[in-house]
């Protein structure tokens, strides 16, 4: 049984949320693009290691990148959705949400001619506030999602979501898997276990042992990372001392520390593991209450 994924949110290093304050969207232009090269290393490490992964592309880097995106679905991963232009979904409503997904889906499509079935949010932001946007991707066609973070931070997480992947039914009649980042339970804490800064930030050895610890328990996981993370050369932008550490602490480490565990643990695409736990009957259902103003409050979710 498939239970361990791997994923890249592909987006380049100017693109992050960490970054909205002092690079503007309208500037992407003018940055030099390293999300190239970068996710061709990655490629090859994966190659090295016979392991097929999922790209959650950017919408943005799929219209001037297309040979990339190609390239990467010609060498056997999953190509998924990680929206156009890494819009926090909370903040630009349903609206604009709708467009800014479909502007993605239809360009990523268009890049690697693969049809298009998972997503992620750009920072995690599908939160109690912007649960209608799992309404709206299902009324877009997609099959699954991995935006959902069961952990406080101040950005994103639903601390009380399920840990592991469920079938949810929807307010608006549709359903959708969802594959929730991956967390290590501690008491009643969710420590966030899913890779990108936490493999960064983690002692290595104890990175290791939680996850070598989920694999022993049989539970489902993903692990993340986004290119600028195997990129330490990359240009350094003018940050407050947190955002600087957040951003740039340990990417030279990042490639070594991603090899160890890729020697020891198999990994495939979400879709894989989600057709696996399908097979086995571990997608358990979870139901999201309606809510008649779906932009307002925050949407409750039971079990």
């Amino acid at each position: 049984m498939q239970l361990n994924a791997l994923s890249v949110d592909l987006e380049d290093y100017f693109q992050v949320s960490n970054f909205d304050g002092c690079i503007a969207r309208k500037d992407w232009d003018k940055q030099p693009r390293r999300v190239a090269d970068n996710t061709r290393r990655l490629l090859d490490l994966f190659e090295q290691n016979s392991i097929s992964t999922t790209f959650f592309v950017l919408g943005w880097v799929a219209e001037r990148e297309p040979a990339l995106i190609r390239e990467v679905a010609e060498r056997g991963h999953e190509i998924a959705c990680h929206g156009y232009g890494h819009e926090l979904v909370y903040e630009i409503g349903r609206e604009r949400f709708t467009e800014d997904l479909r502007r993605a889906k239809a360009a990523i499509q268009d890049a690697c001619g693969q049809r298009v079935l998972g997503y992620r949010a750009p920072s995690y932001s599908i939160t109690e506030k912007s649960l209608w946007a799992l309404d709206v991707l299902a009324e877009q066609g997609f099959e699954y999602d991995s935006s959902i973070f069961p952990i406080r931070h101040h950005r994103y997480g639903i601390p009380d979501f399920p840990r592991l992947p469920q079938t949810l039914h929807l307010p608006e009649g549709g359903s959708l898997i969802e594959f929730p980042m991956t967390t290590l339970p501690f008491g009643k804490t969710n420590l966030p276990w899913a890779g990108g800064a936490y493999l960064r930030f983690l002692p290595a050895s104890l990175f290791r042992w939680g996850f070598q610890r989920l694999n022993r328990r049989r539970e489902p996981t993903v692990l993340y990372l986004h290119p600028w993370e195997v990129d330490p050369d990359q240009p350094r932008q003018e940050v407050s001392t947190a955002v600087r550490v957040n951003h740039y602490w340990h990417l030279d480490q990042t490639l070594p520390r991603l090899q160890r565990i890729l020697a020891t643990h198999h990994f495939s695409p979400l879709r894989d593991v989600i057709e696996s736990l399908r097979a086995d009957e571990r997608l358990p259902k979870y139901s999201i209450s309606p809510h008649s103003a779906p932009d307002a409050a925050p949407l409750q979710a039971t079990a």
